[in-house]
């Protein structure tokens, strides 16, 4: 099984995700391809195996609880019926708590998931609301962005533009790594006082944005294909939601980077 950056993925069983390959087997001996329109599996046998469908709706059902919550809180926030201090630092605590809980608990459990889905989104509309308070329209341009890059990602991988090799998943990881290296680096140099200049809006901060948004893309193909791997695995559907989980917080990384980089940009004109 390829490696991954997404932590979501990283702690999945291994070895055709704990003995679930047999199952698979057996539909492929009946003529189903695993993962695509596989009929359910016979009562006793366990969770039957995942779907294109499945990782669609679960994704979908998880941002849409990202966006419903991001909304309202934004909403409020820039209504000045609501303070995003509140808001941003209980989001980010319960979304850090609950996704180490979704890693390390390595059953799935939807309702996590959701929770975690919640937590972003109060976040991320707290956050968007601050922005959308200096910079106007904003938030739309960074959704937009969002879903673009996604987009693009999604046909670069479905069309074979760019193979995830070994080695480019092995690159992958060590950008991701050292992307969190230098944030982390920051954050505690900050603390001390000393500025680094990597968030500000000049040069420097627009160029490790651009960067950052580039490798958190790049994670897309690698989200893509560790489905794409369970799926032809005949990986049990409940798992899904580690898809989707795994996507959400790719997507949260992107989306932060292109709103901070749209404010960057049009902050120092």
């Amino acid at each position: 099984m390829r490696s991954t950056s997404n932590p979501a993925f990283r702690n999945l069983p291994q070895g055709g995700y704990a003995g679930f390959q047999p199952q698979a087997q057996g539909y492929q001996d009946q003529g189903y391809p695993p993962g695509y329109g596989s009929p359910s599996a016979p009562a006793g046998t366990g969770d039957r195996p995942m779907t294109v469908d499945d990782v669609v709706t679960k994704t979908a059902v998880t941002l849409g609880v990202a966006v419903v919550v991001g909304v309202i809180t934004a909403v409020l926030v820039l209504g000045k019926d609501l303070s995003p201090y509140p808001p941003m630092i209980i989001g980010a605590l319960v979304g850090l708590v609950i996704s180490l809980v979704i890693i390390f608990k390595k059953t799935p459990s939807p309702a996590l998931v959701l929770t975690y889905s919640a937590a972003e989104g109060l976040f991320l509309g707290a956050i968007t609301g601050v922005f959308e308070m200096f910079v106007p329209g904003i938030a739309f341009q960074a959704i937009l962005g969002t879903a673009l890059v996604f987009i693009t990602m999604l046909v670069v991988y479905k069309t074979g533009a760019v193979k995830v090799t070994p080695k480019l998943t092995k690159w992958i990881i060590g950008a991701t790594v050292g992307a969190a290296g230098l944030m982390l680096v920051n954050l505690v140099l900050s603390m001390f006082g000393v500025n680094m200049g990597i968030r500000d809006a000049g040069p420097l901060g627009i160029g490790i944005s651009l960067l950052f948004i580039g490798i958190a893309a790049f994670n897309f193909l690698l989200d893509f294909d560790m489905a794409d791997q369970m799926i032809r695995s005949g990986t049990p559907s409940k798992f899904a939601w580690y898809v989707a989980f795994g996507l959400m917080t790719t997507l949260v990384w992107l989306y932060l980077e292109i709103l901070r980089l749209l404010y960057m940009l049009q902050s120092s004109d």
